[in-house]
């Protein structure tokens, strides 16, 4: 029996393994990550060898096979690819960060110089860019062999080390198999590495892509094939379905849609991105906290990666693989984060740009995503000022005019049956000079349809949009202006009237009651606390009265969200317009000739006041807002003849 050659590391590799082993990787699955990609980079070498050089075919199917033995405290993995020379096992296994793959393309490139052919690199997917996984073997072992036989070579070879700073190299008597056997000793407490289960485990959750089938007592671990390295036209719609769901974990159902990207400038990746059909939050489970898998030439970095889509798009699943990466020498994270943003920005504008397409080529596909995730996509308005146009193009909102087409009838699916409007379908329809785009918000379509806000555009022909998620208005009011229109909400006293919708200078104005400026005064006096002023309305033709919001504040139904959400905040006064000719102000003009109605009219301003504030959402005095109630229904009772004539 042949005595083994006994080989110190070129480095002080006591001293390096100690930092690969407890400081480089951050858990211990990784080392067989390292030890699966190293075996899937022999076989990508050996396929391609066969390709070329047909004195090495022999069709053995080219795999990985794991082989745990629970007695003997031992790990086996398994491969038969090109395998090792005496040599190469001094060099690759000696040398810290000597990486045989490297080497291998150096060689496939200087060959390919000499013939006149093109480089062999884009085919071959080889992992291993540091040469130093391999070593991750020791966090699991605490004696390492590696059997071998390259396929150039009749016999085989022995290395074994305990990581100590010495290695030995013996011949193998007898038949060894082409490829390499890397069988790990284990410690003590790494009993777990012959568990088939928590190894099935691992390597579907780091390895599932692995272009070689990896086998666990006959079973295939990895049958889910990389599709988003396929061309997307040569992928089905049941194989999406299919990725999918083992993506998911979501047995039963389809995406709603998906995005097959490919992409070789600026950055060069490949990527699946699914939307799912439902939108959990909306059903009260919390904010959806998933990420992207990010991955390197199939094989998983980050199965978790939040830097790839921004929040407001955190609804998606999907896979980015890209082979420029600049991972660390554990390849677990990235060395340089600058290139995630650049990639970021790529997703982020396909993704908007495919919701676009979406909206025009699937409306009822659109329409169903809007109603699950609109109120996410919204806030993105206020996150990425970048794509905030893009956003903005993709929002949807109920108005005059859809409510106009189909009437609103109290329940959810009716209200879902409303035509959506957008915000260039809104400019489209927009009136002669035109320079603002209106919206009024507020909790209910039925109560913003009949707001007394919206006489006179409805007078004036003008399209309002309708805000009844509190998120929209925070939208609008980021953006402040679309296409150059300013976004301003109609109770707003900056709303400007387009000169074309002016009535006819000849059109004869009904004259004010008398006595209006009286009336006037006494809700002035009556209010004096509540409004900045009380002044005549030339914008109701029905209702008795409106608030306005003075220049510069925010619209009513945001500061009913502030009142809720700040314990210490208080609504700006606002004013008070009065309509001369409503039947209720006419007769008080009236009544105001005797001044023993002085207080009646005063608590008549009192009650419109509050009645404005419970239409616009907002709560009045309470008590005080019953109490006036209750003194008019005794009034009025009062009034009644009980007399049976």
């Amino acid at each position: 029996m042949s005595q083994p050659q006994e080989f110190t590391f070129q480095t002080e590799i006591k001293q390096l393994l100690h930092i690969l082993s407890h400081s480089l990787y951050q858990n211990r699955e990784i080392a067989l990550r390292e030890l699966i990609s190293n075996a899937s980079d022999s076989l990508n070498k050996l396929r391609h060898i066969q390709l070329s050089e047909e004195q090495y075919r022999d069709g053995a199917p080219l795999e990985i096979t794991l082989e745990p033995d629970k007695e003997a405290k031992l790990l086996v993995i398994r491969d038969n690819g090109v395998g090792l020379t005496h040599d190469e096992l001094v060099q690759n296994l000696g040398t810290i960060a000597h990486s045989g793959s490297k080497e291998f393309l150096r060689s496939l490139s200087a060959k390919a110089e000499e013939t006149g052919g093109e480089t062999p690199s884009a085919d071959l997917s080889l992992i291993g860019q540091f040469g130093v996984g391999f070593y991750a073997a020791f966090m699991l072992a605490d004696r390492v062999e590696v059997v071998t036989r390259s396929y150039r070579e009749q016999s085989g070879w022995r290395w074994e080390s305990d990581g100590s700073g010495r290695f030995s190299i013996t011949p193998v008597e007898g038949d060894v198999p082409r490829g390499a056997q890397i069988r790990l000793h284990l410690k003590d407490d790494m009993d777990e590495f012959t568990d088939p289960h928590r190894l099935k485990f691992i390597v579907r959750k780091y390895s599932t892509f692995v272009p070689h089938p990896i086998k666990l007592a006959e079973e295939t671990l990895n049958e889910q094939k990389p599709i988003w390295v396929e061309p997307k036209n040569q992928v089905t719609e049941e194989q999406h379905t299919g990725f999918y769901q083992w993506l998911t974990h979501h047995s039963d159902e389809s995406p709603l849609w998906h995005l097959h990207l490919s992409s070789d400038s600026p950055i060069q990746f490949h990527s699946i991105l699914y939307c799912p059909p439902t939108n959990f939050e909306l059903m009260g489970f919390g904010n959806i906290e998933h990420g992207i898998n990010l991955c390197a030439k199939r094989i998983l970095v980050q199965d978790d990666c939040r830097d790839l889509l921004p929040e407001y798009l955190r609804f998606l699943y999907g896979v980015v693989d890209s082979a420029d990466l600049p991972l660390n020498v554990s390849r677990e994270t990235l060395q340089d984060h600058k290139l995630l943003p650049k990639l970021k920005r790529v997703l982020v504008k396909k993704v908007l740009d495919h919701l676009a397409s979406l909206a025009e080529e699937q409306p009822e596909t659109f329409k169903t995503f809007y109603q699950q995730f609109g109120p996410i996509l919204r806030t993105g308005i206020g996150q990425d000022f970048e794509n905030r146009e893009r956003i903005a193009k993709l929002m949807r909102f109920h108005s005059t005019h859809s409510v106009e087409q189909t009437p609103i009838v109290t329940g959810g699916e009716e209200k879902a049956a409303l035509p959506a409007v957008s915000l260039d379908a809104y400019l489209q329809r927009a009136v002669e000079g035109q320079k603002q785009i209106y919206y009024l918000s507020g909790p209910d379509l039925n109560a913003l349809s009949r707001h007394p806000h919206l006489e006179a555009f409805r007078k004036r022909h003008l399209e309002v949009l309708f805000l009844d998620d509190p998120i929209d208005e925070f939208a609008l009011t980021q953006m402040r202006q679309y296409e150059k229109k300013d976004l301003i909400s109609i109770d707003s006293s900056e709303v400007e009237f387009p000169e074309s919708t002016n009535p006819p200078a000849d059109e004869v104005l009904k004259p004010k009651p008398k006595n209006f400026t009286r009336v006037l005064e006494l809700f002035r006096g009556a209010l004096d606390s509540k409004v900045t002023d009380v002044l005549e309305s030339s914008r109701l033709t029905e209702s008795a009265c409106c608030l306005v919001n003075p220049q510069g504040t925010m619209s009513n139904q945001l500061q009913k969200v502030l009142s809720h959400t700040m314990k210490d905040y208080e609504s700006p006064k606002r004013l008070m317009e009065v309509n001369p000719h409503a039947a209720l102000v006419t007769r008080l003009c009236e009544l105001s000739n005797n001044s023993d109605n002085d207080e009646f009219i005063r608590d008549c301003g009192r009650q419109l006041y509050a009645n404005a504030l419970i239409l616009d959402g907002m709560i009045p005095d309470v008590e005080e807002t019953t109490t006036r109630a209750m003194k008019f229904m005794e009034e009025l009772a009062r009034t009644k003849t009980a007399i049976v004539i």
